[in-house]
């Protein structure tokens, strides 16, 4: 089956942030030729290749990316370590879906091809939920990988014993995905913070739009939460622009320069450093 080429925005104003030398977008993904959807997962509406990833990069002045397993693949990586392979391993990294039961062999091959952490999905399309968690964990902890969990945090009550449980380096993406968002002082959001002072935790900045009711380029309703994380524990969060987007209709399609330059807004100098180039290293192994 023909997909269609990428017919969404590659260019535009350069960002006003500058970003730091060894920047890093630690969540895109990438829909490239021959490869379909899987069962399970949702249909891929049209290509995002590295060529159109090189523009969005160039334009952001990103040097270093994580290519991040799509849902519509479900355990079907290839995709994703063929992007990694085309831009090459010194600049890039994958995150891979794999089973509860995956082979040592797999895992192998998959870290030699640049995979460095497994995607756990709480969310309608996951190939692995949190009931797989601790045995994809199990799994992946001799590979020094760390797990990228999705989960709407309305209900992390129902998961905090499982993620205290991690013992490799897990992060909570979305900045939490709170659908919709809460209130700064909730409750939820203290057992976020909670999380990150155990010390294997990290939370991703990316894809605000995604839960924000009140829209962007401010994000209202996600900003004071998004905030809160950074200045409790800038030492522990990363940043990703999400694209190429596919879970938003074209006509609400956001502006990268604005996923970027929503840092000068939630971000000090010193710690945007921390997010977009010192953390990454640690996590990915730039």
């Amino acid at each position: 089956m023909s997909i269609p080429t990428n017919t969404r925005p590659l260019t535009g104003r350069p960002p006003v942030l500058k970003a730091p030398a060894g920047a890093t977008d630690c969540h895109m993904h990438l829909y490239l030729p021959d490869y379909e959807a899987q069962p399970g997962g949702p249909g891929i509406a049209e290509l995002a290749t590295v060529a159109d990833y090189r523009q969005v990069q160039q334009r952001l002045s990103l040097e270093r990316v994580v290519v991040t397993q799509s849902n519509a693949y479900q355990f079907d990586n290839r995709s994703i370590l063929q992007g990694v392979a085309e831009i090459g391993q010194e600049r890039a990294r994958a995150i891979v879906a794999v089973a509860p039961d995956v082979a040592e062999s797999q895992l192998e091959a998959l870290h030699a091809q640049g995979a460095r952490g497994a995607r756990i999905m709480q969310l309608p399309g996951g190939a692995v939920g949190m009931s797989g968690l601790a045995a994809v964990e199990a799994r992946i902890k001799a590979f020094g990988w760390h797990l990228m969990v999705q989960f709407n945090s309305r209900e992390i009550n129902d998961y905090v014993e499982i993620l205290k449980a991690i013992e490799t380096d897990y992060i909570i993406d979305h900045i939490g995905k709170f659908m919709p968002p809460v209130a700064v002082d909730d409750p939820r959001v203290d057992q976020i913070l909670s999380l990150l002072d155990r010390g294997n935790a990290w939370v991703k900045i990316c894809g605000g739009y995604e839960t924000s009711l009140s829209g962007g380029p401010e994000y209202a309703d996600v900003s004071p939460i998004a905030k809160r994380i950074i200045q409790h524990a800038p030492e522990r969060v990363i940043w990703g622009s999400n694209w190429p987007h596919v879970a938003v209709p074209r006509e609400q399609y956001p502006n990268d320069a604005e996923q970027l330059d929503i840092l000068l807004d939630w971000a000090d100098e010193h710690a945007r450093q921390k997010i977009l180039v010192d953390n990454p290293a640690v996590l990915y192994g730039f």
